[in-house]
């Protein structure tokens, strides 16, 4: 039985309800795994192996719950969603002691259906980052190839669910941050629809740009996990009030037959990376083998997604992360003689250089005298994207085109590089934009560098089902990527 980490979360889901495998055994295969590979890729911050343990026996002691669909299945939550009782740190120093007295709402309904919580995964210093080197604690690696990157800023998430530390996890994506490490670790990575899944509980960076989405190795694995967590809540006033689908309904199509599958120019020029534009090109190839019909569809305006993120997403950070002033929780600052020495040593202390440079790049485009001429300006590209998603979906049902430029590049590669780690995410930002959805599904592996490689499906505001539906189909027509080869 000790080889049940390496199944996918449905097919242990299944093994439990008929009693093939206790929820015992599915978390001590878990947290053996976990412990035999945790050395090496670094990707949790916290675990909860005796209490795991311990809502396992309990749970065997009842027996399955038909009525809950993840019941004794172990999962990995993203350190920025608040969990009753253990840490959450967003990987920052500021936030090091730091136990919520709630759970956040999508954390509160994995437990509700019977997840059980093995620990908190490492992350960029409040998901700020495109590589897990932000950390204020360690860097991920890549399971696939220790000497790289897993991604970021979920990249903890996406190294435990690749490496089978865990049957699914949660993370988090403001500017392509569940896409892009899903795409480098070779698993699948969702980012709904903004107002899906509620934000209540999550440790806010870009407000108005992040969302919580599930990591999986499998389409039907993702589609379950937001099965549970997507929904309205009224603690969230941006969540939204809409019935959700039933998202394993859509996985029941055998072709792709009327499906249009758009194609914007402006996702495969210049920039991208031969061996990921061959990986993502035979995988259009295989969508059209299904049935599907490619279209040509512009995103002119997308050229301008990084510098308008770049606006709104840090004047956010800037507002968001006022409130860590070394006053009411987290780090304060021991040798501080007065009040105003107090907020910039705690601030300067418990800050890592990333954040202390979005935080200061926030507060100047929201100066007097600057804000009309860049975050106003940025509000209105940013309109002016969405309504380029919106023409280009009324000529197809689903966006493709790659989720990275590259495959995963070596720790310490980019770190001195700012502006070249922030076109990391060139393909995944204008999607946080417009707030609609998106999944990443591996397609294969670079012929050079051997790395994973994920192909990107965007879609409609609230349609996850249709990519759901396409992704699925794309999965069990392309060759397995198999278990990691640098574990």
């Amino acid at each position: 039985m000790s080889d049940i980490y390496a199944q996918s979360l449905s097919e242990v889901r299944a093994r439990l309800q008929a009693r093939e495998v206790s929820a015992s055994e599915a978390v001590s295969s878990c947290l053996a795994r976990t412990e035999a590979t945790e050395p090496s890729i670094q990707a949790m911050l916290a675990m909860r192996a005796e209490e795991a343990l311990a809502e396992a026996k309990a749970m065997d002691a009842d027996g399955p719950d038909p009525e809950k669909p993840l019941w004794g299945v172990p999962v990995t939550v993203k350190d920025v969603l608040c969990t009753t009782g253990m840490p959450t740190t967003c990987g920052s120093r500021i936030l090091e002691n730091f136990t919520p007295f709630y759970d956040a709402f999508a954390v509160r309904r994995l437990k509700e259906a019977g997840a059980i919580i093995l620990g908190k995964t490492n992350m960029d210093e409040f998901a700020m980052g495109s590589s897990t080197e932000n950390s204020a604690y360690k860097t991920t690696r890549n399971p696939w190839d220790l000497a790289r990157v897993p991604g970021g800023s979920s990249g903890g998430s996406a190294a435990s669910v690749a490496a089978s530390q865990a049957f699914g996890a949660l993370g988090t994506d403001t500017g392509g941050s569940i896409r892009q490490p899903a795409s480098l670790c070779g698993c699948v990575g969702m980012k709904p629809t903004y107002g899906r899944v509620s934000r209540y509980g999550m440790v806010a960076y870009g407000s108005s740009l992040d969302q919580i989405g599930p990591m999986t190795r499998t389409v039907e694995d993702n589609a379950r996990m937001l099965q549970v967590i997507a929904g309205h809540d009224p603690k969230d006033s941006t969540c939204a009030d809409l019935a959700v689908p039933d998202y394993l309904a859509a996985l029941g199509r055998e072709d792709l037959k009327g499906v249009r599958v758009g194609l914007p120019a402006e996702f495969w020029g210049e920039g991208l990376d031969p061996e990921v534009e061959a990986s993502c090109t035979a995988a259009i190839k295989t969508l059209k083998e299904l049935g599907a019909q490619p279209v040509e569809v512009s995103l002119p305006l997308s050229r301008y997604a990084i510098a308008a993120y770049y606006i709104v997403a840090t004047a956010e950070a800037s507002s968001n992360l006022a409130r860590f002033d070394g006053v009411r929780y987290g780090f304060r600052d021991s040798e501080a003689s007065e009040l105003l020495d107090l907020y910039v040593k705690s601030r300067s202390k418990g800050f890592g250089d990333e954040v202390q440079r979005r935080i200061m790049l926030g507060t100047y485009v929201l100066s007097s005298g600057y804000y009309d001429a860049y975050y106003r300006k940025a509000a209105q590209v940013r309109r002016r994207i969405r309504e380029d998603y919106e023409k280009a979906l009324t000529q197809c049902d689903v966006i493709c085109g790659p989720a990275s430029p590259v495959a995963a590049w070596k720790v310490g590669e980019l770190t001195d590089d700012p502006l070249k780690m922030y076109l990391m995410d060139i393909y995944t930002i204008s999607l946080n934009l417009a707030g609609l959805p998106g999944i990443s599904v591996p397609v294969g592996r670079g012929a050079e560098s051997g790395m994973p490689v994920g192909l990107q499906l965007l879609g409609k505001a609230f349609d996850e089902a249709t990519l759901y539906g396409v992704a699925h189909a794309l999965e069990k027509a392309t060759p397995p990527l198999g278990a990691p080869s640098g574990l």
